[in-house]
């Protein structure tokens, strides 16, 4: 399939809640090119962006397709958890006149794009040298949270498809269970993404200032996140230091279910905009704070991903898979 006339060029993409990416591969061997993101609000469905993206950008008809969302597949139909897209991929394929069109999750994308990274593109936070074949951890908040993971088999990796991030969000102090106690008021069942997304920053702020006795002020993440990177709200550094400390506790425990010594990396929008903030968070110290495998985990090294587009990389993997 990989070296076949009439499977090229193929399409990939990203889906997020959010924003669509999506890119073009010309032929065997030629990078990723004319990448673009799109809005999702702006679309009705996936095959009107993929219209769009084609048709504006001047571009050849796609043979074949790969494309990672923020979603589970369990089948042909696709309803989106953080968006309002819904479709058939069967359908969507007939459409757009594809020999092939492959969907996976958009972390398990981005999981098989983390044996190509350079050293360029990540930025580590602490522990110390990956262990060869060994399992690597992913996750990492945007609209969502998406976790994933890369587990060695022979001389190859499979990737993990799972939806991690709506595993039940565990409190590490009694501080932290009052504001989960906070959220359960609202929303009922607490999950990490409840917390660990764009929206969640917005409902941990809001949580927060309930459990100090606050009147909430409605700001958004960006909001938020902007006062804490500025310094001009220490309320916003609060909700930005626990929003990274329960990113740790969360972590952790993927690092210790897949045995992950070699290495978490942290992908998704927020946390790369963190920068330096986020190296000086609790994050670190959280990961850590696992009582007798405290020491496991510090040999552990976490790095935060900075690179353009890595999941449409996985998505080009996956159609040579």
């Amino acid at each position: 399939m990989s070296s076949a006339p009439d499977s090229w060029p193929r399409l990939v993409g990203d889906i997020g809640g959010t924003n669509a990416r999506f890119a073009l591969i010309e032929a065997p061997g030629a990078p990723i090119a004319a990448a673009r993101t799109l809005a999702c609000a702006d679309h009705a469905d996936p095959r009107a962006a993929i219209e769009r993206y084609l048709a504006e950008g001047g571009l050849p008809r796609p043979r074949v397709a790969a494309i990672g969302i923020a979603n589970p597949i369990t089948g042909d139909r696709v309803q989106m958890t953080n968006h309002h897209w819904r479709f058939s991929i069967a359908d969507l394929q007939r459409d757009l006149g594809l020999a092939r069109l492959r969907f996976l999750n958009d972390f398990t994308a981005l999981a098989l794009a983390l044996p190509t990274l350079e050293a360029q593109e990540l930025v580590q936070v602490g522990g110390g040298t990956a262990a060869p074949s060994a399992a690597l951890g992913l996750l990492g908040a945007g609209t969502g949270l998406g976790i994933s993971g890369l587990v060695p088999h022979g001389e190859r990796w499979v990737p993990l498809e799972g939806e991690g991030g709506h595993v039940t969000l565990a409190a590490f102090d009694a501080r932290e269970a009052a504001v989960i106690d906070a959220l359960a008021r609202r929303y009922g069942h607490v999950s990490a993404e409840r917390v660990l997304s764009g929206p969640g920053i917005a409902a941990l702020h809001a949580a927060l200032a309930e459990v100090d006795g606050r009147a909430p002020d409605g700001l958004n993440a960006a909001e938020i996140t902007g006062r804490a990177l500025d310094a001009s709200c220490r309320f916003c550094a609060q909700t930005v230091d626990v929003f990274c400390a329960m990113l740790g506790t969360v972590a952790a425990d993927l690092a210790l279910t897949l045995g992950a010594r070699g290495g978490i990396y942290i992908g998704g929008g927020i946390v790369p905009r963190l920068g330096a903030r986020f190296a000086a968070s609790p994050f670190r110290a959280r990961f850590e704070d696992k009582g007798r495998f405290g020491d496991y985990l510090a040999r552990i090294p976490v790095w935060v991903i900075h690179a353009d587009y890595p999941a449409l990389r996985g998505a080009a993997r996956a159609l040579d898979d």
